[in-house]
């Protein structure tokens, strides 16, 4: 169910025409009735006012001063005010606007008689006057103040209410007029205004949703130094905080998942090992328990069947100690366990010194040597583990070394490079057999493997020690043979710059 949005905007302009609209009803409330009261109460305030301005004056004897009289005519004009006063004594009109026996002397000798009080409702009075509102016969309102002043002279003020409800109907009219036009001004201002602030908050939104979308590309453009900015910049922030963090989980996930597989991959290298261990080591040690119950049981008594057995299981205890030492060389050159000695050796010296030492291999194997070399090849490597390949190389040339019992060794120069190569005649490796010839205890041939004693690792410490050289190494068919091959760094630099290059 989508839930239902409330505008801001229409929610701004609904508040401001709402209180417009209130503002204009007290307004027109507070004319209509409380306006008259207070134009009343401060119109009492002006008759009393001037009732002490005359009885002032009268008793100063200063009434018939010019600057008085102008005194009391513009204060009248200015407040709306009639006046009459009456020497009572002499009988004598002292003061009037109007004609000396007019209606305000009537209204005078009304009050004089008691007739206008009683049609009359008094709003205030004192010991020397009092204030009367009257409705006349003609229908009008007037507020009235009779007294008596301080010399005993007689007095009414006299003022219209009629002006005080017509000026506040047109206040009314004007104020209707005036708050429709504010009504209209107010409400284009109050759209345009709110546009400032909900247009922002519209951007906040969609950025968020960007945001939940991990689109972090999004960012707040308006600016601004209020509290929307603010918020803007923040969520700026936010975007990039979160942003680097997803990175950073991104990152340790890929890490962790690299360590889940590479610890998968180990412990299927560690179910391998241990399968083709125990494989290699069934037969050996099932030779050498079998030999060894036929020497306990006397199976032949003559010393010639004994010492057959005797250097069976001698072989095969010989086998299975040269496998460990194998498999300890490759386990620490594949974790890295063991560090090279780079040095400058004549690799054709090396070479000669292993052929001499595999020499009766050699001859048992009938076969003939060639060696095609400079007198002294120069380079770079660890000499032991360089040996190591060598060895592995040649002892497998002798194994394999077919009818024509030829082993052929030759040392090239190739750019920066030396080449090693040791061919020898015979079969070539099935195209499907190359790429695994590197895998530990893998056999092209396993019975014939098995009876020099091969045991699969030799290429496997071939391939460990080529790639701690950072150099390449391979293997290459022939009809008539196999070529395996590696080189070796032959630059002239030191050897601090050979480690550096690793």
């Amino acid at each position: 169910m989508r839930r239902s949005i409330r505008s801001i905007k229409r929610q701004m302009l609904a508040l401001f025409l709402g209180l417009i609209i209130l503002i204009m009803g007290l307004i027109f409330a507070l004319n209509s009735g409380f306006l008259e009261q207070y134009y009343v109460s401060n119109k009492l305030t002006e008759m009393t006012d001037m009732y002490q301005l005359i009885d002032d004056l009268l008793e100063s004897d200063k009434l018939d001063n010019e600057a008085a009289l102008n005194s009391i005519w513009r204060k009248a004009g200015r407040n709306n005010l009639s006046i009459n006063v009456v020497d009572r004594v002499a009988n004598s009109v002292l003061y009037t606007e109007q004609e000396e026996k007019g209606p305000l002397f009537t209204r005078l000798f009304g009050y004089i008689i008691g007739e206008n009080q009683k049609q009359g409702s008094m709003l205030e009075s004192s010991d020397m006057y009092a204030v009367y509102k009257q409705k006349l016969d003609s229908g009008s309102e007037y507020l009235e103040l009779f007294g008596v002043t301080t010399n005993g002279c007689l007095l009414i003020i006299q003022s219209q209410l009629e002006s005080i409800r017509d000026s506040a109907a047109i206040a009314n009219r004007f104020l209707l007029y005036v708050g429709g036009v504010t009504l209209i001004l107010g409400a284009v201002f109050v759209w345009f205004f709110s546009r400032k602030i909900t247009d922002p908050i519209l951007e906040l939104a969609q950025l968020s949703r960007r945001m939940a979308n991990l689109d972090f590309d999004a960012k707040y453009t308006r600016g601004g130094d209020n509290e929307i900015g603010v918020l803007g910049e923040s969520f700026n922030t936010m975007s990039r905080k979160l942003e680097e963090t997803i990175s950073e989980l991104k990152r340790a996930n890929n890490q962790l998942q690299k360590d889940i597989e590479q610890k998968e991959k180990i412990e299927n290298m560690r179910s391998e090992f241990l399968g083709n261990v125990s494989h290699e080591l069934k037969t050996p040690i099932a030779l050498i328990q079998g030999y060894a119950e036929g020497l306990k049981e006397g199976v032949n008594e003559d010393p010639e069947s004994r010492e057959f057995y005797c250097d069976v299981i001698m072989d095969e205890a010989d086998k299975m100690n040269q496998m460990v030492k194998n498999l300890l060389v490759l386990n620490q050159l594949e974790f890295g366990s063991e560090e090279l000695e780079v040095t400058r050796f004549d690799v054709v010296k090396l070479i000669q010194g292993v052929l001499a030492s595999c020499e009766i291999l050699i001859q048992q194997a009938e076969a003939s040597v060639d060696f095609v070399a400079d007198d002294t090849v120069y380079v770079w490597a660890d000499e032991f583990k360089t040996e190591q390949v060598f060895r592995n190389y040649l002892t497998n040339a002798i194994h394999h070394v077919g009818k024509e019992r030829r082993i052929e060794i030759r040392v090239m120069h190739k750019e920066d490079n030396v080449r090693v190569s040791v061919f020898n005649s015979g079969n070539p490796i099935p195209e499907e057999d190359l790429g695994k010839l590197w895998d530990k205890f893998y056999k092209v041939d396993k019975a014939h493997t098995r009876e020099y004693g091969g045991n699969g690792i030799g290429l496997s410490i071939v391939k460990a020690i080529m790639e701690s050289f950072h150099q390449d190494y391979g293997v290459n068919n022939f009809d008539n043979g196999v070529e395996f091959w590696f080189e070796l760094d032959a630059k002239e630099w030191e050897a601090n710059d050979w480690e550096s290059k690793e």
